[in-house]
């Protein structure tokens, strides 16, 4: 199958884009695009979050943004939703109460 240059480079553009999320996944410390790439958020977003302190972060010059991987994967699994088998579980075992 002969591929046009345009699906080539769309092809190589893709692998490149995940080779680059697994080197960014490596990192213990994320700048501002990193996180902003690791958790798939805008940086518009991103610099909302950040200007209303709802993410951790760092700015040891006050202007450049550092984030901790770790406090981020935990910010990222907050709040979880229970499954329907988990609601079902609870409720079974509310009602003998």
């Amino acid at each position: 199958m002969d591929l046009t240059m345009a699906q080539y480079f769309e092809q190589n553009n893709k692998r490149l884009e995940k080779i680059e999320a697994g080197l960014i996944a490596q990192k213990s410390v994320f700048n501002f695009d990193d996180f902003c790439k690791y958790t798939g958020i805008s940086k518009s977003w991103g610099y909302k979050l950040t200007s209303q302190r709802l993410v951790p972060h760092y700015s040891p010059n006050n202007k450049t943004l550092y984030f901790e991987k770790v406090q981020i994967d935990n910010w990222l699994l907050q709040n979880p939703i229970k499954t329907s088998t988990e609601l079902k579980a609870e409720i079974k075992g509310g009602a003998g109460k």
